[in-house]
């Protein structure tokens, strides 16, 4: 039986929980691929006495024997060039980073390309949620028209606890630290700049445009008050930060902004840390694509199923 060989750079959230899943359902993987998908090295930053972990990078980058990198390290640098050397190396690319894939769509998507490799990255956007695949493949005869998403369940969860307890944004950010909801420093997060990062994926896929993520109108939900929480429920309407882009004339309108949203709406029920993203094609309509946007299984499920197609046309 043909083996797939996997190299994995970075052993954080999502690289443990794409380790976990692609040990403990190695059995189920092999019976639905034809193949035998191995880990055979990851880069972390402490290794341990362990072959299987390196902290040198090109270890991994430059082993012949390896036919696929999965990039979950994060940010922006040193991860799009890891992805490139990889891709100029002859390896496929599976990452779940929305940051340097939304940074650098263009240079990432072409040198994949030119490089006869494949580049996937459902991951990056919405974790577990398969969004990228469905407009990619079963939605892929639609022109899209709109696209409106919950794409960060930080500013979900802050927006929901203000909204179920009436509490002030400090006071509810403050809980969300202390609960793991919130990173020490939550800049990307409340002030939208991870949303955008998403966004930005979303746009190239549905618009076949690209828009970098610092082009893209964005306000995030740190100045939201309770009183703009309570005057939007004697409206019928509930806040929530959505990434919204849209058709106008030919041309594609973006932001990411708090936005009060009639109950009526679908995603005015989307609480808590789940994400959702709601997208109007014009021969499917309207569709909600819901679950977890974050999380070591959930994400790293989506990375599995992109390192799964690959395995399939290597088998």
């Amino acid at each position: 039986m043909k083996k797939i060989k996997v190299g994995i750079l970075g052993y954080g959230t999502v690289g443990s929980g794409t380790h976990e899943i692609l040990i403990r359902n190695h059995d189920l993987i092999q019976k639905r691929t034809g193949v035998s998908v191995e880990v055979v090295r990851i880069l972390r930053r402490k290794p341990s006495d362990s072959h299987l972990f390196t902290d040198d990078p090109d270890v991994i980058l430059n082993d012949p024997d390896i036919d696929l990198i999965v990039e979950v390290i994060g940010g922006i640098e040193p991860a799009a060039s890891f992805m490139l050397t990889a891709m100029k190396n002859g390896k496929h690319v599976v990452t779940a980073n929305k940051a340097a894939v939304a940074a650098n769509y263009k240079v990432l998507t072409e040198t994949a390309e030119e490089n006869d490799v494949d580049f996937l990255f459902e991951a990056a956007v919405a974790g577990g949620i398969p969004v990228l695949t469905a407009i990619q493949n079963p939605l892929q005869g639609n022109n899209f028209l709109e696209v409106m998403g919950i794409l960060n369940g930080t500013t979900n969860y802050i927006l929901t606890k203000m909204t179920e307890d009436g509490a002030s944004y400090a006071d509810v950010l403050k809980d969300a630290q202390e609960k793991g909801f919130a990173e020490a420093d939550p800049t990307a997060d409340v002030e939208g700049l991870d949303a955008a990062n998403k966004l930005s994926i979303l746009i190239a896929l549905l618009f076949d445009k690209y828009i970098a993520p610092s082009d893209i109108p964005t306000t995030g939900i740190s100045k939201i008050t309770a009183d703009d929480i309570k005057s939007a429920a004697s409206e019928g309407c509930k806040i929530k930060l959505i990434g919204h882009a849209y058709l106008e004339d030919g041309e594609v309108k973006a932001s990411v902004a708090p936005e009060r949203l009639p109950l009526s709406h679908p995603l005015s029920g989307v609480s808590n840390e789940f994400n959702a993203v709601y997208v109007t094609g014009d021969m499917v309509g309207e569709l909600m694509f819901y679950g977890r946007g974050a999380g070591a299984l959930p994400t790293g499920s989506a990375v599995v199923g992109d390192i799964i197609n690959v395995a399939k046309k290597l088998k």
